[in-house]
């Protein structure tokens, strides 16, 4: 016998098992949830070739990136990034048109959506950033570089339009900025960006269903119509803001409490650029997606319109009850009646059919698959790939969280997929490949090579 073990050898115990595990039965779940899904439209034959095809590329492509040296992604990473913007930049110039939006590349014989695999490069090189500036991760340079990095893929982004694939990416980043040890303020202002750049046009749409609170004369109803009735008037609120902000700090200063001129710029900034995106947002989002991510909070003031898809998936859940319907025996699923069942409300038909066992069992599966994430995370030999287990393991909770959120009610429909599980060859492959990585991480915890 060799005295020293074989590179395979090592590469086959550094797989974490539970991990692929996991990914199997999640991929299998959505397979079943996918063909039940279509079935009575008579395409299952083809939304399962796809899937499968799409699983089985992202098998080849992830014992690819399992075997290659994540680190060598931190060497790259100005190539990796500048290739993800080329990448969204593409789908704007040779993209096709569906529905109004550029977010298809249509090579003939397949289609695919090219922000499904930037998301993966942003990671990758968001964790490379931090990584090498780990010891100022509490400096403000930090938090204007990473806000640049992250604006990138925004605003290409938002061009197509696609606003739900932009969403993952705030959470992506806060949790990193998190784990680099950012001062919290850092944080809130990455997330005071977001919740302005999505909250001012939900609440737009919000005051067009509620338009009593316009009516009332009151101060907060002169602010509200004013958002309602021009974009400016979002710009000129937002610069108010902007000036309290600073009279407070000068007043605070006067008073002799000393607190850095950085802190209200960086919260201004935040303000600002949080307020002229989403003059973007409101400009990109379709009539339907603003209702729909608005009437979850009353969806029975819309129950033939935005509020229908919450409706009747709540509908379909509820009916399941313990066991479910059964397969291909769900009334809500084979009658139609919910909408973007075999993607976005996959989670929908899995509580149908399979009723609240086999929905806690996808929950389940996703909790362990998260959870070996992170612990891949925690023993991953340098910071670099702690950093990108983190990422992946943040955006697939982003993902499951919101999705299953949204089917039961409880949030906004956003047009969010439920990753392995909701059918859709680009988000299948990506989800693959982003395991690779992680396997690459794990089996080189002991090991350079």
């Amino acid at each position: 016998m060799d005295k020293e073990k074989s590179f395979l050898y090592k590469f086959a115990s550094g797989i974490d098992i539970w991990l692929v595990i996991s990914l199997f039965a999640l991929v299998t779940l959505g397979c079943f949830a996918v063909y039940s899904a279509s079935y009575n439209y008579g395409i299952s034959s083809k939304y399962i070739s796809v899937q499968l095809i799409a699983f089985g590329l992202g098998l080849i492509l992830m014992l690819l990136l399992a075997n290659f040296n994540y680190q060598y992604y931190k060497q790259f990473d100005k190539q990796i990034y500048i290739l993800s913007i080329l990448i969204l930049v593409s789908v704007l110039i040779f993209g096709t048109v569906v529905n109004g939006a550029k977010r298809w590349i249509n090579f003939g014989f397949a289609s695919f959506q090219p922000v499904e695999i930037a998301k993966i490069m942003y990671i990758l090189v968001i964790a490379s950033f931090l990584d090498k500036n780990w010891k100022g991760a509490r400096r403000p340079s930090t938090l204007i570089v990473t806000f640049i990095i992250l604006i990138g893929h925004f605003v290409l982004i938002m061009m197509q339009p696609a606003f739900s694939s932009t969403l993952s990416y705030f959470l992506v980043t806060l949790v990193l900025l998190y784990a680099a040890g950012a001062e919290p303020f850092y944080l809130l202002c990455i997330a005071i960006f977001g919740g302005l750049s999505v909250g001012i046009p939900l609440s737009i749409e919000f005051l067009k269903l509620q338009p009593f609170v316009l009516e009332s004369g009151s101060v907060i109803g002169f602010f509200l119509n004013s958002l309602q009735t021009s974009t400016m008037g979002i710009l000129y609120i937002a610069i108010a803001a902007i000036g309290l902000i600073f009279f407070v700090w000068w007043f605070l200063w006067k008073l002799r409490i000393r607190i850095s001129v950085i802190y209200p710029v960086l919260l201004g900034c935040a303000i600002l650029f949080g307020s002229l995106a989403s003059m973007s947002v409101e400009k990109s989002l379709k009539d339907y997606q603003r209702k729909r991510m608005v009437v979850f909070l009353y969806p029975e003031t819309d129950p033939r319109g935005a509020g229908y898809n919450v409706i009747q998936s709540k509908i379909a859940v509820g009916s399941g009850k313990f066991l479910g319907k059964g397969f291909l025996k769900g009334t809500q699923t084979q009658l139609g009646f919910l909408p973007e069942q075999h993607t976005d409300f996959i989670f929908s038909v899995i509580g149908e059919e399979g009723g609240w066992v086999f929905s806690q069992l996808a929950i389940l599966l996703y909790f362990i698959f998260i959870w070996r994430a992170f612990i891949i995370a925690r023993d991953a030999r340098d910071r670099y790939g702690s950093y990108v287990a983190i990422g992946i393991a943040a955006m697939f909770t982003f993902y499951a969280v919101i999705n299953i959120s949204m089917v039961m009610g409880m949030m906004p429909v956003a047009g969010v997929p439920l990753l392995l599980i909701s059918y859709g060859g680009s988000s299948m492959l990506s989800s693959i490949c982003a395991v690779g990585i992680l396997i690459s991480i794990n089996a080189r915890k002991h090991t350079y090579y």
